[in-house]
């Protein structure tokens, strides 16, 4: 599917970021993301980074399934390759991956980019390359990234504004602090573990 910047923007809003290791026994990432996108997310974000490369590839055209049935953007974390393969919607990518890489050239004009950024420099040449949308985090303590270092309201509100493009704040967000983002101005929030790894996943989307 093809989306438009205001479609992107919109969709910004509950950015889900798959994690398999928070799943239960007796769950499948395929339905729990059914489960997720029926309850209201509105991106999804597949980031699984103990897959092989064949058994991502194939987990990944499952939820390009999911998200084409819902009409959700949906977007593979950092291998740009498997992602132009399937013909995902996009990609997100960190600042280690553009360095000496032009991924808007390699996906093309019409296709999402996400870059993660953490400084005001970082946010503006993201956008400068050609990113539809900025990550931003970590905002509050995280156990998906373990070395991540939170970041400052102040510091996100120094990015927001920095930049035309939409930022979407991630790292530790759930339920609890959501609201410590009022006032920053941010998009939406990416959430990882408050989804996956919550008892009823579905439930605590729509939560």
């Amino acid at each position: 599917m093809r989306f438009t910047k205001e479609e992107i923007k919109n969709s910004m809003l509950l950015y889900a970021v798959t994690d398999r290791a928070w799943l239960k026994e007796n769950e499948d990432l395929t339905s729990v993301c059914k489960s997720v996108l029926e309850n209201g997310a509105t991106f999804l974000q597949i980031r699984e980074k103990d897959l092989s490369e064949a058994d991502f590839e194939r987990e990944a055209k499952k939820l390009q399934d999911i998200c084409k049935e819902y009409q959700v953007p949906y977007v593979v974390n950092d291998n740009v390759e498997i992602a132009i393969k399937i013909g995902a919607d996009g990609v997100h990518v960190g600042q280690s991956d553009i360095m000496g890489r032009d991924i808007r050239e390699m996906i093309g004009s019409d296709k999402i980019l996400g870059i993660s950024a953490g400084t005001v420099e970082e946010a503006i040449a993201a956008e400068k390359a050609g990113a539809d949308y900025i990550g931003v985090g970590a905002i509050f303590e995280t156990s998906t990234k373990k070395n991540a270092k939170n970041m400052t309201m102040d510091a996100l509100k120094e990015i927001v504004d920095a930049v035309t493009i939409p930022v979407v704040a991630i790292g530790g967000i759930n339920g609890s602090n959501m609201l410590e983002l009022k006032g920053s101005k941010v998009d939406g929030v990416a959430v990882v573990s408050a989804i996956f790894a919550a008892e009823n996943p579905g439930e605590a989307t729509g939560a």
